[in-house]
């Protein structure tokens, strides 16, 4: 069966889903829409859907009867609600890009409503799917290093990723996206709850914007960096960051196709001089954090750590599980096995498919979660997709404790999942 896919939100990552759906030859893109017309044509004309299938908004395509098996939402965070709800009542299928929403509220309606009209939901937890976390994830529930103990996880975001899509791009400012653990680190809090596969009941967390703030602007810097007299020493210079990625294939689509339609010298100065991706780092639009630390603890009294930190390579995350039996180190590529009993370690050795980077589909695991997503609409296997309705909202509403607890600076016990309660709070 080829499932047949209206892809809602033509950016980077809704193209990104449906070229992994056409190349798959399991998946048929058949209507787009997108409020921006040089977005939505050239999608239309890369999946040659009909002109009469092309919507500037997604109250056209509800207003049709339905025209696809599934949706694919990848608009920006504050605009999945009300598509993703409308949608699932009109019997699609969901893909729906994380967050599911910035608020519980809007997120509970989601679920609601797929929940209420029996479709599929996969939120894009996209590191769930990949062969590394899967034979993780076996190795913990066989048993093999006991029960787990505790976790440390780390997030290397990495420095020009930080500067492109949370300094400079579009998730910059909370009040216009969301926060950062919920647009960015949701996935590895989510991740965290899958590998220890118990309820989280208590967090507590920490963070900032520690260095990306006007009163670290070097001296003599100006607001763009073409212009700048101090670009050649900047780290975070946007025409260093950028010119490289010219001449790469991959990192044309990410995050040159961002910027610009026209990846050429020319092209990029233009989108430099006139865009956002060319002002100063230190101009203070942004206000989310650039690094942040969570403290987690899951029923049975089992913890777990988290770290997300600007200021590295953009990499695989890393990850250390101490069971009673064993300990385990990945780092996205290995684990390596200690049990305690032989004292042997073992390797095993993944072949990611590509990078850490959007561009790269996260190492692909992109291509897994849509492969996993194409086969449970085809076949009707819910189980195929690990990352539904429940598991997400239980995962989101950790996320959403932990800003709580990182504002007020308390330890917050996590509400129950299935209820948008606002959490409770002990003394630090």
């Amino acid at each position: 069966m080829t499932v047949t896919l209206a892809i809602v939100g033509a950016g980077a990552r809704g193209a990104a889903y449906a070229r992994i759906a056409a190349a798959e030859g399991t998946g048929k893109v058949v209507a787009v829409v997108d409020p921006d017309p040089a977005r939505r044509a050239a999608v239309a004309t890369e999946f040659a859907v009909p002109a009469e299938h092309v919507y500037a908004g997604w109250e056209d395509l509800v207003a049709r009867p339905r025209l696809a098996d599934a949706a694919i939402i990848a608009t920006p965070d504050r605009l999945h609600a009300d598509p993703a709800v409308a949608l699932a009542e009109r019997g699609y299928a969901l893909l729906l890009e994380k967050p599911m929403a910035p608020t519980p509220a809007d997120a509970e309606r989601i679920v609601a409503a797929a929940v209420d009209n029996d479709v599929l939901l996969a939120v894009c937890h996209v590191l769930r799917y990949t062969p590394y976390s899967r034979r993780l994830k076996a190795i913990v529930d066989s048993g093999r290093i006991g029960q787990i103990v505790s976790i440390e996880h780390l997030e290397p975001v990495g420095w020009w990723h930080q500067a492109h899509s949370y300094v400079r791009g579009q998730w910059a400012v909370e009040a216009e996206s969301s926060a950062m653990l919920l647009a960015k680190s949701s996935h590895d809090i989510d991740w965290l709850g899958h590998i220890i596969g118990r309820p989280v009941t208590r967090v507590s967390s920490f963070g900032g914007l520690f260095h990306f703030r006007p009163e670290n602007r070097p001296p003599g810097a100006t607001t763009r960096c073409l212009d700048c007299p101090v670009e050649a020493s900047c780290a975070y210079s946007a025409v260093r960051i950028y010119e490289r990625f010219l001449d790469d294939p991959v990192y044309r689509q990410w995050p040159l196709g961002v910027l610009t339609e026209d990846p050429t010298p020319a092209g990029l100065r233009k989108a430099l001089q006139d865009g956002p991706y060319g002002t100063c780092v230190y101009a203070g639009r942004n206000d989310v954090v650039d690094h942040q630390v969570v403290n987690l603890e899951y029923q049975g009294g089992v913890t777990a750590s988290f770290t997300m930190t600007a200021f590295t390579a953009l990499d695989f995350r890393k990850t250390r599980i101490f069971g009673t039996l064993g300990s385990i180190d990945g780092d996205g590529r290995t684990l390596a096995v200690h049990d305690f009993l032989s004292d042997i370690r073992e390797i095993i050795d993944f072949d990611p498919d590509g990078g850490a980077s959007a561009a790269d589909g996260h190492g692909g695991a992109d291509t897994e979660l849509v492969r996993a997503f194409l086969a449970a609409v085809a076949t009707g296997d819910h189980a195929l997709i690990t990352s539904g309705p429940q598991e997400s909202i239980a995962s989101h509403h950790v996320v959403w404790a932990a800003e709580h607890a990182r504002h007020t600076g308390t330890v917050v016990e996590v509400s129950a999942p299935a209820t948008a309660a606002p959490p409770r709070h002990l003394p630090a």
